[in-house]
Formats: structure tokens, sequence, C-alpha cells
């Protein structure tokens, strides 16, 4: 699946912040806002889930950024689940979203990918003080119920067929929030956000939205395989014209521009994969325009911006396997449960009875 989030952009106060979120890469297939949950009438939300929405509610402890996520790429019809995610939600197509959220939790390969992030410390501290605390409000029906205890929660907001949906796995069913007439949804979003956090002093509360956008080098990949073969065009058109072309450059740089070779091979991971682009690349028509001109120097010209648009793309490509790399050595400390570590310690000293010395140590502090 050729998805990642962009960044989290952490908010302190509505009215900061949001035009950031015009940086984010697109196309922007959903937003993930984390914020401290609150109960909302039930009036604002759909009688059922509507035809065409996949949303399931959250009945496992634990879960909301799941659920959320799954709740986001549910909704996508143009990108690749793989089979796992594919099967599933064509299994639940015409699941309620509560039967959704129970196949959720019963469903391994989400499971066993969501617990090898979770500590055994986090799987204690499950949020079922969150549910227990909507529950009961939903029942009650008090408007002025003390909130200070709510829990942290993540919903998603995602366009689905030319509507913006907010879906929060805590509530019953979808909410309807705006119709829209172009890609820009994100905009639509943001009152929804304002008024979420105006409810908090300024200050008082910090919130954050992840955006899950396509895998950049999704994209950079089939950009950089056209470069390639546009250069090798100029290549074959100069020589058809001067065959001695090649004696005005000079740059070993420039000479492996027509093979994305360089220093790029050491560090991008889809190296192979990006020399099978090159056949398949179809040159850009402004290209094709270009190469009728039978003017050497306006040909080498055309060449020239070509390789200079190849640097952009090659640093691009370093950057995004950079943070590939430090997403993926940040998860793999993330799964290290150092938990057990301090547990392992804990019981060495309670056996040679020095538990409560240390303790005592700490108590004068």
């Amino acid at each position: 699946m050729n998805l990642r989030h962009q960044r989290r952009l952490k908010i302190e106060s509505s009215g900061r912040a949001f035009a950031r979120l015009n940086q984010i890469l697109r196309p922007v297939y959903g937003l993930i806002f984390l914020f401290k949950w609150r109960d909302e009438d039930a009036d604002k939300l759909e009688t059922s889930c509507p035809e065409g929405v996949w949303f399931a509610n959250q009945t496992v402890n634990n879960a909301c950024a799941s659920v959320a996520l799954l709740n986001i790429v549910n909704n996508v019809p143009d990108i690749d689940l793989g089979d796992h995610l594919r099967q599933f939600k064509l299994f639940t197509t015409d699941f309620t979203p509560a039967l959704r959220g129970d196949a959720i939790g019963n469903f391994d390969f989400v499971k066993s990918v969501h617990n090898s992030f979770a500590r055994k410390m986090d799987m204690l501290n499950a949020d079922l003080q969150l549910k227990s605390d909507a529950s009961s409000r939903r029942k009650s029906k008090a408007k002025n119920a003390e909130e200070d205890d709510a829990g942290f929660h993540f919903i998603a907001f995602v366009p689905v067929q030319n509507t913006v949906w907010k879906l929060d796995g805590l509530e019953r069913q979808p909410q309807n929030l705006e119709s829209i007439t172009s890609d820009d949804w994100i905009t639509h979003v943001v009152p929804e956000l304002e008024l979420r956090m105006a409810q908090y002093e300024e200050g008082q509360i910090e919130f954050a939205i992840l955006a899950l956008v396509k895998e950049p080098l999704a994209q950079l990949v089939p950009d950089l395989a056209q470069n390639i073969k546009s250069i090798i065009s100029f290549s074959e058109r100069l020589s058809q014209i001067k065959p001695d072309w090649e004696d005005f450059v000079h740059n070993v740089t420039d000479r492996d521009s027509e093979t994305g070779h360089s220093s790029l091979s050491s560090l991008f991971v889809e190296y192979e994969r990006l020399h099978e682009g090159i056949d398949q690349a179809e040159l850009p028509p402004t290209i094709q325009m270009q190469l009728k001109n039978e003017n050497v120097q306006e040909l080498l010209a055309g060449r020239q911006e070509l390789v200079t648009a190849q640097a952009g793309l090659r640093a691009s490509i370093r950057d995004e396997a950079q943070t590939i790399r430090m997403e993926n050595e940040r998860a793999a400390r993330r799964r290290h449960d150092k938990g057990l570590l301090a547990k392992g310690l804990l019981q060495v000293l309670g056996r040679i009875g020095k538990i409560k010395s240390v303790f005592g140590d700490v108590d004068n502090y």
C-alpha cells in the first residue's frame, strides 16, 4: 500500500497553523484529528450509514487510531489495499458500523500490526474509561456533564462521493459536514476543527493533525523514470543530427542522468523498479514537440533543463529514502518493550531485598 503519514501538525490554538495544512503533499486521502473527546448531540449524525461510505464503530479498547485509519483507507477508491485489507473490505461491505467494529476486533492481521506497536503497559491502560464515559453520557443526555477526565481520541475526516465526512468510531453513524465541488476538501474541514478547538481555553490543551497521503516515492519513481527516458530521447535525437554532440558534455553527473546511477543506487531501495519504469514511461507531449526540432543548441538546452530537473528529483528521492529508514528505525524502537526490562530489574531488586532502600532514597528527593 503506497501510503504514509505526511506529518503531524501540533496545534495550540485555533486561528493558527491551519495554513500549514495546505503545505501537505497531495493527494490527501484523509485527516486524523487528535483531541480531548467530548460527546456531541446525536441529531448531527446520519440515521444510518450511507451507501458508499465505509464506516466502523470502535467496539474494542485502545483502537481509535486503527479504526480511524481503516475508516479512511476503506473509502479511497484508487489505492491498493493489499490482499488482507481488500478481502476484509469486501467481507464487511454489507455490515453495519457496529458489526464492522466487531470484525476489526476479530481481524488477526490488523490485531497483529496494532499490537506490535503496543507495550504491555499500553494494553493495560486501554481507553475503556473513555468508552464508559461516552456510553453514560449518551444515556443521561446531561448537557453539562463534567468532562475534565475525558480521554484523548482520534477521529477521521475523509471525502467520499463529493461530500466531506467526519467518521468518529465512538459515534453510532457518520456525520455529513459539507458537499464539495472541488478537490480542495481540506478547507471545508477547517471550520469543524476550529469549532472543536474553540471549546477549550487557549493554551489549555494541544491538538494534533495527521494527514494520510500518497507515498511520495510512488510518484517520484515514475517522474524520475520519465525524466531519464526524456534525456535518453534527446541524446538519441542529437546523435542523429550531430554525432559528436557528446564532446560538448564533459560533466560526469550529466552522463549519469541517463542511467539513474551515481549515489542514487545506494540510497534508493526501489532502484530496480526505476529501470523497469524507464521502459514503460511515456514522453510528455511537450517533450515530443521539442524532439522534432533540428537546432542542436536548442536540443542541448532542452536536454540540460531535464538534467537540472533530475538533480531535484534525485535529492527528493534521497530525502524520502532517508525518511523511510528513520521511520522504520523509530518503529523498531517503538516495538521494543522496555517495560519488560524494568519489570525484570524490579524482580531482581525484590529478590535481593533492595526495593525498600531504593524507594526510600527516592522519597528523600
